[in-house]
């Protein structure tokens, strides 16, 4: 496939083999916009998710395929999969009717929302605001 037709074409061709066989994967909560987590996606999760609308992931942790809330009941239903220019980065859009996106906890021990909970501040780390 060339360039143009997999930048400006409708057919998915997923970029996998550019990073050993994932491609990263943003999670964004599809009604406020938020980012909630980063992941990896191999080509069986990407299908799965598709089939399933469930968010599955590869966890490199692992080594092996990840249903996120098969757990912690925290399921992500996906609404949408957008696909960057080049094929080779999704975004995950999803609702998540359980507690939370993270396997850290706040203060209350509830999971926090998003993994991004802390951001630069000089060479530290601040909570953000609500997110203690």
């Amino acid at each position: 496939m060339d360039v143009n037709e997999l930048e400006e074409g409708l057919e998915l061709n997923v970029q996998f083999e550019k990073r050993g066989g994932i491609v990263p994967t943003i999670v964004q909560d599809y009604e406020t916009s938020r980012i909630l987590m980063l992941a990896y996606v191999n080509p069986e999760a990407l299908r799965i998710t598709l089939e399933t609308k469930r968010a599955t992931f590869w966890s490199t942790s692992r080594d092996q395929l990840w249903i996120k809330g098969s757990s912690s009941g925290n399921y992500m239903e996906v609404r949408r999969v957008l696909v960057d220019c080049d094929q080779d980065a999704l975004i995950y859009q999803v609702n998540c009717p359980g507690k939370g996106a993270c396997h850290t906890r706040d203060v209350s021990e509830n999971n926090r929302r998003s993994c991004f909970y802390r951001r630069i501040s000089g060479n530290r780390l601040e909570f953000l605001e609500g997110e203690k």
